[in-house]
């Protein structure tokens, strides 16, 4: 999917008597769909006992963040949701974070959030689309940017990795956590073989996520240096895939696959809840989730970081080496 959204934006760019239905980036998911379901789940927030998921995350990246030896002034928090990253900051990484999301309830100046209000950084909040960013930040600005499970549901996201390396300062940061492409393989494999079975076909239900070979490459291709990637997976066990699919929907990360969805009939759905249990089910009686998490860093270039030596220029035999 990403190597095509590649390819069509460079014909749009390289090519300006190109059919116009093929200019601009390609169309994956709905976001008007996606802002509905993440708006139904921002009204839901009397118990986020669903977000564990995001929390774990948040944790994981922010120990990625400690490990950083710098203390930045202002960190953007790009499609920041409820703030999971931004209540674990700490005064002696950052003064302040600025929350970016493109759903208002999230980021609303007055809204009642009891654990960002106890965060020890000042926090402001801005209500806009991360497509978009530098339609709300200034190209060279930030000296910070992390996105925390955001990425996901971006329609262009070469061109987004693109805008997040303009809008930082020369040697930004540029820190990101996303779903990788093996995300709920379990449930997959469950819905394919229950559809193929009752319905004698397949259609998707389950968003395409990205894999984790391309994200280096979409990096570079973005102008990132100093590049670090790494995987990790957030396992958690269900009681049925229904309870997983109540989850899902309470996420805001049910299907937003552009176009028309066929859904899927009762009896193909009762099918995949046994099929889930008899192909991945845990000892227990629980059924696992497996989300992988694709962890990203990477840096503006500028001229004060450090630089490869010449080609030829080395003075120990590589054969020594190894």
């Amino acid at each position: 999917m990403l190597r095509s959204l590649v390819r069509r934006a460079a014909i749009s760019s390289a090519s300006p008597s190109a059919n116009p239905h093929t200019l601009g980036p390609f169309q994956v998911f709905d976001r008007n769909a996606k802002r509905i379901q993440k708006n139904r789940a921002a009204l839901k927030e009397g118990s986020r006992t669903v977000d564990y998921v995001r929390e774990e995350v948040a944790d994981r990246l922010m120990e990625r963040f400690l490990d950083i030896k710098r203390t930045f002034g202002t960190i953007l928090d790009l499609g920041s949701g409820s703030g999971h990253f931004t209540k674990l900051l700490e005064p002696e990484k950052a003064q302040k974070s600025v929350m970016m999301d493109s759903i208002r309830r999230w980021v609303a100046p007055a809204r009642n959030v009891t654990h960002l209000y106890l965060a020890p950084v000042q926090v402001e909040r801005i209500h806009a689309d991360e497509e978009n960013l530098l339609q709300t930040v200034e190209p060279n600005s930030q000296e910070a940017i992390v996105s925390c499970l955001s990425l996901h549901w971006v329609n262009d996201l070469p061109g987004t990795l693109i805008q997040i390396r303009e809008a930082l300062q020369p040697d930004g940061l540029f820190l990101g956590a996303m779903f990788g492409g093996d995300t709920l393989f379990e449930l997959r494999t469950a819905l394919q073989l229950a559809e193929i079975e009752r319905e004698g076909g397949l259609s998707p239900h389950i968003s395409p996520m990205t894999q984790t070979r391309d994200i280096s490459n979409l990096m570079g291709r973005a102008g990132f240096s100093l590049l670090t990637v790494d995987v990790d997976e957030v396992k958690v066990a269900y009681p049925d895939m229904w309870a997983l699919m109540d989850d899902l929907r309470a996420m805001g990360e049910g299907n937003a696959l552009l176009g028309h969805r066929r859904a899927l009939r009762r009896d193909t759905l009762a099918a995949a809840s046994a099929i889930y249990p008899a192909l991945h089910g845990n000892e227990d009686g629980s059924v696992p989730a497996t989300f992988q998490i694709i962890y990203m860093i990477g840096w503006k270039p500028a001229p004060s970081q450090p630089q490869p030596l010449e080609r030829g220029t080395g003075k120990v035999p590589l054969g020594e080496v190894l």
